[in-house]
């Protein structure tokens, strides 16, 4: 249902800052029935799959995670259909490939922090910290 593509990445040092960006497409629901979420997602090679944050597009409800509040903010600009992570204050253990991931929910649900609770997923941004 949803075509979801993430920007932003790159190469930087500890303490720097990076936004990403995650533009998505496909058939916005405003009926009660059912909402969109959207999540970012990080993995490091050898580890799970971790749920970063989560916003209500377009209700603006958030999440995030215990590890990186004060660090992270998810953030949406509806006109544009695209959802930012501001990543401050970088360290090495926050370098992953970085996903996107859009999900329908009722409208009742909270947003999912599982990556099995996601169907569509864009093709990740690469994010290194040096020390």
């Amino acid at each position: 249902q949803h075509h979801v593509a993430e920007s932003g990445g790159g190469s930087v040092q500890a303490g720097a800052s990076l936004r990403l960006s995650c533009a998505f497409s496909g058939p916005t629901v405003y009926k009660r029935a059912r909402k969109t979420c959207l999540a970012w997602f990080r993995q490091a090679p050898g580890k799970e799959r971790e749920g970063i944050a989560t916003i209500v597009f377009v209700g603006g409800m958030s999440w995030t995670a215990a590890s990186v509040q004060g660090r992270f903010t998810i953030s949406q600009d509806i006109g544009s259909n695209t959802v930012f992570l501001q990543m401050d204050r970088l360290t090495p253990e926050d370098a992953a490939m970085y996903y996107c991931a859009a999900q329908y929910v009722a409208a009742t649900s909270q947003c999912p922090v599982a990556p099995s609770e996601y169907n569509d997923w864009g093709q990740g941004t690469q994010v290194t910290v040096s020390s």
